[in-house]
């Protein structure tokens, strides 16, 4: 199976161009490693499954599940939200938007938020699932929005976070950051520290913005642009942004992975590690995948790295999230890979469906969520055998 590694878009063409295919032929494109056998070590079991919707494939959109601790709600690229119980995930309730989606959910406040590839906007009622309000921000998103106290944040592809009421959706703010000519496709999504929103730019720019005003805090340039041409100047910030504390994780594409001060944006390390699916974060350790599919893990201390493993080369691996004692990977044939989170080594793989998997997997408490681009939603658990408690002697009384 051979798929392009690696989709541009040249915005000043808004042409779509395959990292491979700008030289063109079929000399370039690259055979994903062959999976070996492994021994499973740990019992992954399902719990259960559900479709929600239409194909995603090759989109590069940024669905995946989010949980409010009552609910677990999911969206599909053809236009349906849904909600479902995060125990059995029977479906609670669906809204068919008849809209094409391209980021979402987020949930805050009762409010589910999904944003639609032509720029709308979409808040829905998060018991019922009703529509309560729609606003055109005026370009397509590829980043999974925010909420925060009474804001919505959301950042579109032309390099503008805005912020919008939660009540209406009425823009508040905008701030906006020059666009090199030719980026990837794709967005990182923000995050909220405090009071701040913290976001990656596609020209190597991190931003630390004030939720209620706008205000910009400060700007640390992560992954500085080098090379003479457009291609080798790609410098985006379009992976996952990880927060532990005060201290923010995130990676840059032709460029490095830093842990950034989440109060002043002082760079408290730096390694030369090119990823475009971003940081996740434990307490010990961060955890990203270079450019090559090579999943890596570093000390969150210092950077300094912990073990890599190059099992997944070339086969479009996802973000690596930590759950329980084990970090998980999805492919593009669907498979998800679990790895020791202090060593690295192999403790199990699992097939979900035959499509891939394009988004990282979630961990909310002891369950992992994890959404295909078939539109197909599912929950898995690591199924650990229950403690031996052997009955005492009883002897018979006198």
């Amino acid at each position: 199976m051979k798929r392009h590694y690696g989709i541009l878009t040249l915005m000043a063409g808004s042409i779509l161009l395959s990292a491979c295919g700008i030289f063109g032929g079929d000399e370039d494109e690259i055979e994903p490693m062959k999976l070996v056998k492994i021994e499973n070590k740990i019992r992954v079991k399902r719990l259960w499954s559900a479709k929600i919707g239409g194909e995603s494939e090759f989109l590069r959109v940024a669905l995946r599940p989010v949980g409010d601790g009552n609910n677990i709600y999911a969206a599909s690229h053809d236009g349906n939200a849904a909600a479902f119980d995060p125990a059995t995930g029977k479906q609670r309730w669906r809204n068919k938007l008849g809209i094409e989606l391209s980021a979402g959910p987020a949930v805050g406040r009762g409010l589910v938020v999904v944003v639609a590839k032509d720029g709308y906007v979409v808040g829905l009622d998060a018991e019922t699932g009703s529509e309560r309000w729609r606003t055109d921000v005026g370009a397509e998103s590829l980043a999974r929005p925010v909420l925060k106290d009474d804001m919505v944040i959301v950042l579109t592809i032309d390099s503008r976070l805005q912020g919008l009421a939660a009540y209406d959706g009425t823009p508040r703010w905008s701030v906006e950051q020059s666009s090199p000519a030719l980026t990837m496709r794709g967005s990182s999504s923000p995050v909220i520290v405090g009071t701040s929103v913290i976001a990656g730019f596609d020209n190597g720019r991190i931003a630390a913005v004030e939720v209620a005003t706008g205000n910009v805090r400060w700007e640390s340039l992560l992954s500085p642009p080098t090379g003479r041409s457009d291609l080798e100047r790609l410098s985006d910030i379009d992976g996952d942004i990880a927060v532990v504390g005060q201290d923010v994780y995130a990676a840059g594409y032709n460029g490095r992975m830093a842990a950034v001060a989440a109060e002043s944006g002082q760079i408290l390390w730096a390694r030369e590690i090119s990823s475009y699916v971003g940081v996740s974060a434990d307490w010990n350790n961060v955890y990203t995948v270079r450019d090559n599919g090579e999943v890596v893990s570093l000390t969150r201390r210092d950077g300094n790295e912990s073990w890599r493993d190059a099992s997944l080369l070339y086969r479009e691996p996802t973000l690596p999230v930590p759950f329980d004692t084990t970090v998980v990977v999805g492919d593009l044939e669907g498979y998800l890979h679990f790895f020791s989170n202090l060593n690295g080594e192999p403790q199990a793989r699992v097939k979900f469906g035959g499509k891939a998997i394009s988004n990282a997997p979630v961990v909310m408490a002891n369950r992992l969520y994890v959404q295909n681009d078939d539109g197909t939603v599912a929950c898995f658990i690591i199924d650990r055998p229950k403690p031996r408690r052997d009955a005492p002697d009883i002897a018979d009384g006198d």
